[in-house]
């Protein structure tokens, strides 16, 4: 079987990664190509010579493969790569650019819970969780991979004017203070210094003051 002219290229060849769980995506060379089309992935890690097959996504009709098991060691570098077959046709092997997941992940939003007490308000945040490294049934917490800054934002909805109520490394937040029968909302984010690299704002949650 001979490799097909350039149309069967693979496109945009690369990992998506969002808190540790790293995906292999791609596109078809052209638009004429994408149906009946099966994908082969392989994957390495940096240094390896050897390609290894990604079962679960040998001949799959997807334009994506989960690579997060085979890449759990955030710190080093790995490759994927992706052929096509169409129509007796196969494309060349198209591989990623090196991709180490502690410099490429996108943090996710943390979870906020909050609780009222008095006229106080106590915010406890969650950092996402991260895939199972171990095999002991309990997942990782970013903190384990890096220093994190948690920036707290109250909002007064009487006088729609959010302020920065806490920045720093604790997870659990006492915000005193606050205006009698108002309603306060509370968002949050993570922040990686060394990264310069922000989470998307938790969704808001919401208290009344009595």
């Amino acid at each position: 079987m001979q490799p097909a002219h350039v149309s069967l290229k693979l496109q945009k060849v690369q990992f998506q990664s969002r808190n540790f769980h790293n995906i292999l995506h791609w596109q078809p060379g052209s638009s004429l190509t994408s149906n009946g089309s099966i994908y082969f992935v392989q994957y390495k890690m940096y240094g390896q010579r050897q390609w290894k097959d990604k079962i679960d996504c040998w001949g799959t009709t997807a334009l994506f493969c989960d690579l997060t098991n085979e890449t759990l060691d955030p710190y080093q570098p790995y490759y994927g790569r992706v052929m096509m077959s169409c129509a007796g046709s196969h494309s060349a092997w198209t591989m990623t650019p090196r991709f180490t997941p502690w410099w490429e992940t996108k943090l996710g939003p943390l979870a906020v819970t909050i609780t009222r007490v008095n006229a106080s308000l106590r915010a406890l945040l969650r950092p996402p969780e991260l895939p199972n490294r171990y095999q002991i049934g309990k997942n990782t917490s970013m903190e384990n991979y890096y220093d994190l800054v948690y920036r707290v934002f109250i909002i007064n909805n009487l006088l729609e004017k959010e302020q920065k109520a806490y920045e720093g490394t604790q997870r659990a937040i006492e915000i005193e203070g606050l205006t009698p029968h108002s309603r306060y909302c509370v968002v949050a984010d993570m922040y990686l210094p060394m990264l310069d690299r922000r989470s998307p704002r938790s969704q808001e949650r919401c208290v009344r003051i009595p």
